[in-house]
C-alpha cells in the first residue's frame, strides 16, 4: 500500500464509478430513504468523492440489485476499528496484493482474506 493516509485519499481517483443515492434505491430496489438508514447502518458506505459532487456510494459496492456479499460485516468490522465511511471505501479500493483490491474479493466471493485483514487493521 502507498503512503498516503487513507483520510487523505483521492477517492474520484481510486473509485472507478460512482452512484447516488437515488441511482443507488433504484439499483437495490428500495427508496432513498432506505439507502440513507443502510449507510447510516454501515451496510453501505458513502462519500464525497470530489468536491461539489455530494455523496455517493461506490457502484462496486453494487452487484445484481443486492449490495456486494459481505460488505456490510467488513464496514462494521472497520467502524468498529475506528474507521470511517471516506477511509473504508480508500481501503477498500486500494491495490493489497490479495491478488488486488478488497473490493474486487468481495465482489468474486473470496472475502475471507479481506475480513482478516480488516480485523487486524481494526486492533
Amino acid at each position: 500500500m502507498n503512503d498516503v493516509p487513507l483520510a487523505e485519499a483521492d477517492l474520484d481517483a481510486l473509485v472507478p464509478e460512482w452512484v447516488d443515492w437515488a441511482t443507488a434505491a433504484k439499483i437495490l430496489g428500495v427508496s432513498v430513504s432506505r439507502v440513507r438508514t443502510m449507510i447510516r447502518e454501515h451496510e453501505l458506505a458513502a462519500a464525497v468523492p470530489r468536491p461539489g459532487a455530494g455523496q455517493q456510494v461506490p457502484a462496486g459496492f453494487l452487484q445484481d440489485g443486492l449490495v456486494v456479499k459481505g460488505l456490510p460485516g467488513l464496514l462494521t468490522v472497520l467502524h468498529d476499528g475506528g474507521y470511517d465511511d471516506r477511509e473504508c471505501i480508500a481501503w477498500l479500493h486500494t491495490d493489497l496484493d490479495l491478488p488486488g483490491r478488497p473490493i474486487d474479493a468481495l465482489r468474486e466471493n473470496r472475502g475471507s482474506e479481506v475480513k482478516r485483514r480488516a480485523q487486524a487493521m481494526a486492533f
